[in-house]
């Protein structure tokens, strides 16, 4: 059963990207996948379960202690509503530390012993109703076919050529950048994440509609062939479960308890989930590419690494400032992603990428330029400002 380095392509040696035309610079040349991991320290590559778990009992002490602390101190009234927003965007901010953990066993980086890691993370991703085995797969596709835009997986950008692009511009053209950017914001914020999973918006057009739950018609099941579909309903019993608990937690304790202490931070941890993914691979300067361009390695290097600062990086294990050394190699555990980082920069200046802007402008950026892809001299790209080449060094690494 793949999962994703069973997936991933190995490039061949230096790939070009493109063929210059005459008094043009010479073409980007690409290393091989083993070029890349021959530079980056053996230690790296270790995962050791005592220290992956203080890891986990840290995001599990956080999420429930403030949970518990909101339960005894919080009285449930309006007057106190600033108090639970607060409690949400803190709760859900460290809950997805629990998130990240689960991901990390979703590729094995948390331990040697797959039945510990598949057991921690099928229980932690329940219980933020994620189907643990249906997104460990869609996401290994997501790595093996990072920036195709044919066969990637998560926010896979329209063509201009496209009826879709087409129609997405005209959109864009009636309301004007900023109200699209809004636009963009909000949906991909509010319903962005159940949108994916059920229905397989911005994933890969070449598979259609999927959903992580129902690996049948009328959703395509090209997305988990095989043994697969058996995971995914597997997972399912573990939403089942989630949902039973959460009912019954409901009836006992009224509705608007669970909103506030469960649903609510349950949003925000939604929110950072979208914020990484979307600031991940996408920018004005990123090209997407189509089958003819595309290589693994190329896909691995169009990974942004961004400045969240330390306590977002304390607390959600790494996961947005050393995701260029994740897609080199995904069991890489994020304790020992940032030397993984620094091994890459210093050897790889070119192709590193990190963009200094701070989080809030990038995002800005983003949602107000990066609407359809157009086609280039190497790949597909938004239009828009360019940002600062690739190899900008990362200061906070």
């Amino acid at each position: 059963m793949s999962l994703v380095c069973d997936l991933e392509n190995r490039s061949p040696p230096k790939v070009h990207l493109n063929t210059p035309a005459a008094g043009t610079s010479p073409p980007v040349q690409y290393p091989t996948k083993s070029d890349v991991l021959a530079v980056i320290p053996a230690e790296c590559f270790e995962r050791s379960l005592i220290r992956s778990s203080v890891y986990l009992v840290m995001s599990l002490a956080l999420t429930l202690g403030s949970g518990l602390l909101a339960a005894a101190l919080l009285p449930l009234t309006w007057s106190w509503l600033p108090a639970w927003i607060a409690y949400a965007g803190i709760t859900g901010t460290v809950a997805t530390g629990c998130w990240v953990v689960a991901h990390e066993c979703g590729h094995r980086a948390f331990t040697r012993h797959n039945w510990i890691q598949d057991l921690i993370g099928f229980c932690l991703h329940s219980a933020l109703l994620v189907p643990y085995f249906s997104w460990q797969r869609s996401h290994a596709v997501h790595h093996a076919r990072t920036n195709h835009l044919d066969l990637g997986e998560t926010f896979v950008p329209l063509r201009d050529t496209t009826p879709a692009g087409q129609a997405w511009l005209k959109v864009t053209h009636l309301i004007g950048d900023e109200a699209f950017a809004i636009f963009s914001l909000f949906q991909s914020f509010l319903i962005g994440w159940p949108a994916y999973l059920l229905a397989g918006v911005t994933g890969g057009p070449s598979r259609g509609a999927t959903n992580h739950f129902w690996p049948a018609w009328p959703f395509s099941a090209e997305l988990f062939p095989g043994g697969w579909r058996t995971k995914v309903w597997a997972s399912d019993l573990g939403i089942l479960a989630m949902l039973g608990l959460l009912a019954w937690w409901i009836s006992a304790a009224g509705f608007l308890t669970v909103f506030a202490l469960y649903f609510a931070p349950y949003l925000v941890v939604n929110f950072w989930l979208v914020l990484y993914t979307w600031l991940q691979h996408t920018d004005v300067d990123i090209p997407h590419f189509e089958a003819d361009e595309w290589t693994w390695i190329k896909g691995a290097f169009m990974t942004v690494d961004r400045p969240y600062g330390v306590f977002l990086d304390f607390v959600h294990h790494h996961i947005g400032s050393t995701h260029v050394a994740h897609h080199i190699d995904a069991r890489i555990p994020h304790y020992n992603a940032v030397k993984a980082t620094r091994a890459i920069r210093q050897h790889f200046p070119d192709l590193y990428r990190y963009d200094p802007t701070p989080i809030p402008q990038a995002l800005w950026r983003i949602a107000t330029h990066c609407k359809v892809v157009t086609k280039t001299a190497e790949g597909w790209k938004f239009s828009g400002q360019p940002l600062k080449p690739p190899g900008s060094k990362a200061s906070q690494l």
